[in-house]
């Protein structure tokens, strides 16, 4: 049986600020997928990270079925209506298109798919991030994907000795989806290079060479890219196949003990580190830090077991602990430097037109040397 999972997130209002959605706003939108789930889902779980809420969904329609986005956009439009109603903030942020147009992407949520034959066991992880964006997972993916320094099946386990494919794409290039695929572990230095680089070069997908099977999945869409402006950070979602042909689950969620910068915080433009944190937190110091939080799951013919909260074993509050620290530490050299992002990432801000008007300011000091002559 081929199963698809469609994970389809958007943040459409929150409490007090960048923190959280209200349980109206969840009920509503909650509401909205069960009445009309029967017709088009095999099942279906709605959660949410930060201020983005998640709609998790299975299904036999494949990826990219007009009528699963459909189902997505017109709940987040009705849960839109609810914080309207209610003064939340930001109602509707991530909704960036008036008319739905057949698919969610390039219209403000963010979308990670799959489809596949379910093996016996079916284990997979579902990540969801707030307050930064989607290269957020390249290091991570990285070090889970290729390094046996992190992950030992690659040396121990023949299902997965072969390595993976990467389809990396340039989320720079707005006319299309610009793509390179390169393969692990010959083309790890190439690998290397491009990730290093997350605001531009993003994974988007991991497939197994053994057996040609996809392990990850990941919404790469740039708000900043669909607005033409900064709107909020993109806070992607991620899809991971786990156990068997692909990495243990604790080789997939070892790299995030290394809290490691990313692009986020305050107003989508500091490098702060990424906190795992437990299920449906909230956002709080400095409109983050930048969260993940991970939630395991096995399917059967489509239907999905109760959720694991993969960060909230007391092993994750030092790394909680360590990270807020971090936090601080970075928090301390204010604007200035490495802790805000680039140039090209701040150009969607005010600071753009700041600088702008600065440069007409601007002269050239004519020499002392050359007034005397004169």
């Amino acid at each position: 049986m081929k199963t698809t999972l469609s994970v389809i997130k958007a943040d459409i209002g929150s409490i007090g600020g960048h923190v959280a959605p209200s349980q109206l706003l969840l009920a509503t939108v909650k509401a909205y997928i069960a009445e009309r789930a029967p017709r088009l889902l095999l099942d279906y779980s709605i959660s949410h990270t930060g201020d983005d809420i998640a709609i998790l969904m299975t299904h036999t329609r494949g990826e990219d079925d007009p009528q699963i986005h459909q189902l997505a956009w017109d709940a987040f439009r009705a849960g839109t209506d609810t914080a309207r109603a209610q003064g939340l903030y930001g109602a509707g942020q991530d909704l960036l298109k008036d008319a739905f147009s057949g698919n969610v992407k390039g219209m403000g949520p963010a979308v990670a798919e799959m489809e596949f034959d379910e093996r016996a066991a079916e284990p997979f992880l579902f990540f969801a991030a707030d307050k930064t964006d989607p290269g957020a997972y390249n290091l991570p993916l990285y070090l889970a994907f290729i390094d046996p320094m992190n992950t030992p099946g690659l040396i121990l386990s023949p299902k997965i000795a072969k390595g993976y494919r990467f389809i990396i794409m340039d989320v720079s290039y707005t006319e299309g989806d610009r793509i390179i695929e390169l393969n692990a572990p010959e083309d790890l230095y190439d690998i290397a290079a491009l990730l290093r680089d997350p605001e531009r070069y993003v994974v988007e997908s991991v497939w197994s060479r053994a057996t040609g099977e996809q392990a990850v999945s990941v919404a790469t869409s740039r708000l900043h890219n669909i607005a033409g402006k900064y709107t909020g950070k993109d806070d992607p979602v991620m899809l991971v196949r786990a156990q068997m042909n692909f990495p243990a689950t604790g080789e997939i969620l070892a790299p995030f003990a290394h809290g490691h910068f990313v692009g986020g915080g305050m107003r989508g433009s500091h490098q702060v580190p990424l906190m795992p944190v437990k299920l449906n937190s909230g956002i709080s110091y400095f409109d983050g830090p930048p969260i993940v939080s991970c939630a395991g799951y096995c399917v059967r013919q489509g239907k999905l077991t109760e959720p694991v909260d993969n960060f909230a074993h007391p092993f994750w509050d030092t790394v909680r602990h360590r990270v807020a620290e971090k936090t601080m530490e970075m928090r301390r050299q204010g604007f200035f430097g490495t802790a805000m992002l680039p140039m090209s990432e701040l150009e969607y801000t005010g600071i753009a037109e700041k600088l702008a008007a600065l440069d007409t300011r601007f002269h050239v000091r004519v020499a002392q040397e050359a007034l005397v002559k004169v």
